[in-house]
């Protein structure tokens, strides 16, 4: 009776320690995920730019999406007019954005006589997170905790200036100084020793007692 006692007591232990998530290292499987939304608005255009009052259309749209760093500004126009792109342009630098040469694909087609700026915006968050599954049960696979690296990637989604950045990373100037780079150690190497020449190491206090 004590041995079948034991079996039953075992067996909701071995399945409680396999249910939850699991993080079998210090890699944690709750990594950012970044999604992207594209929000579109139509401007009428003609041959020397938006047609007039489309631009204080375009500046309060772009307030009300309170555009900041890590927006992509996009135009969608088949007329490809400089006019028209050196309008948004101009509203686009109000808040510190450029205007990319790449629009992405919209579902709607554009009607003539318009104009379609298209704004980009990733988002990065950690789904899953806080993980609680496996806080309280037994582990004997020697995982770590099921909510191991939600904080950490949690507050880098949250921080990081541009989420793109998580997935492709800054490609970077492509363009490197050697002698700034070395600056640095050359004036290191350059410094005179401490004691060259006999002379003591100046001593130095605090001024206690």
């Amino acid at each position: 009776m004590l041995k079948r006692s034991i079996l039953i007591a075992v067996a909701p232990l071995a399945l409680a320690a396999c249910g939850g998530t699991q993080n079998l290292g210090l890699e944690s499987v709750h990594q950012p995920v970044v999604s992207r939304a594209d929000y579109a608005f139509d401007l009428g255009a003609g041959p020397g730019g938006l047609a007039p009052g489309e631009s204080q259309r375009l500046s309060g749209w772009m307030t009300s999406l309170r555009l900041g760093y890590g927006d992509r500004i996009a135009i969608d126009d088949p007329a490809r007019d400089p006019a028209t792109r050196a309008d948004v342009a101009a509203q686009a630098a109000q808040f510190g954005l450029l205007v990319s040469d790449d629009a992405p694909v919209t579902a709607a087609p554009i009607t003539p006589g318009t104009v379609r700026v298209v704004v980009s915006r990733a988002r990065a968050s950690v789904p899953g997170c806080p993980d609680y599954s496996r806080m309280y049960q037994p582990d004997y696979n020697q995982h770590t905790s099921s909510n191991h690296g939600c904080a950490t990637n949690s507050n880098l989604a949250s921080m990081v200036a541009s989420p793109t950045d998580l997935v492709r990373g800054e490609p970077g100037s492509g363009v490197a100084d050697a002698a700034v780079s070395t600056k640095a150690i050359q004036s290191f190497r350059n410094a005179v020793p401490t004691g060259a020449g006999g002379t003591a190491v100046k001593a130095e206090s605090a001024g206690g007692k």
